[in-house]
């Protein structure tokens, strides 16, 4: 007598760690966390907080009492962007996670858009797995909702071409950082190759994950104003980017760059 065949084995849920960088977002970081949660329910949630004056780090300590999908980071000062990012993402290393997505904190990037990230990167629906997937404002289906003053979109329009032109990236979204990375990706990177501080990070990190072999996709997104608060991005940030692009796309051209692993 044959034995019965096994039972096909149900697919496990990824570990899934979103990161929202905050300073002075008392207003929308419970609202956004539970709008995540309640999209992706199974995902934890990381707030890397730079010790900002409005409380925000407080309302966060106080969720992560309420849930244990809730881990808050408290950072001494405005540190970066790209540094609390960089602290999320070794997290997510360090921790085990499957995948590591991050989003703004202040509703631009809205959490419907998610699963569009997931699908990318486990290869749902179809289309070949990628290692980075990027919610793009640049291409068919995507846009920007809502004011985007002239002077900004120049901004990003500058800092996409140069970052495609000095860092060799083929995608046409590289300043949003709406993304889905693989962390077993992340692990090859070592985070002291890291320049960046501020918002240049963005174009920077794609640069490193193309440099260990990370293959990109782009989903369409729709980038919207945000609900509360202050926007911090400031003109300076464009100038400091294409310095930073400028510097590894000579040290690319001229064989300067470390080894990888």
């Amino acid at each position: 007598m044959q034995p019965p065949p096994a039972a096909a084995s149900a697919p496990t849920t990824p570990r899934v760690l979103v990161s929202l960088a905050t300073y002075n977002e008392v207003d929308n970081i419970r609202p956004l966390a539970e709008a995540i949660r309640k999209t992706v329910p199974f995902v934890d949630i990381l707030v890397v907080d730079d010790n900002s004056p409005d409380g925000t780090g407080r309302v966060a300590d106080d969720m992560a009492k309420e849930h244990p999908w809730v881990t808050v980071l408290h950072r001494t000062g405005k540190l970066g962007l790209g540094t609390a990012i960089i602290a999320a993402m070794k997290h997510a290393v360090e921790q085990k996670y499957d995948y590591y997505i991050n989003l703004d904190a202040d509703f631009s990037h809205p959490p419907r858009f998610i699963p569009a990230l997931l699908d990318g990167v486990t290869g749902t629906g179809g289309k070949p797995p990628v290692d980075v997937m990027i919610g793009s404002r640049y291409i068919p289906g995507g846009g920007v909702e809502g004011e985007f003053g002239l002077r900004r979109k120049f901004m990003s329009t500058g800092v996409n071409m140069y970052a495609r032109l000095l860092l060799g990236l083929q995608s046409r979204d590289n300043s949003g950082s709406f993304r889905c990375y693989r962390v077993s990706k992340l692990a090859l990177i070592d985070f002291s190759w890291v320049r960046s501080r501020g918002y240049s990070f963005q174009e920077e990190i794609l640069f490193w994950c193309r440099r260990v072999g990370c293959t990109f996709g782009e989903t369409p997104i729709l980038f919207e104003n945000r609900r509360a608060g202050q926007s911090k991005l400031h003109p300076d940030e464009a100038v400091k980017a294409l310095q930073i692009m400028a510097g590894l796309g000579f040290d690319r051209a001229l064989g300067r760059l470390p080894d990888r692993r």
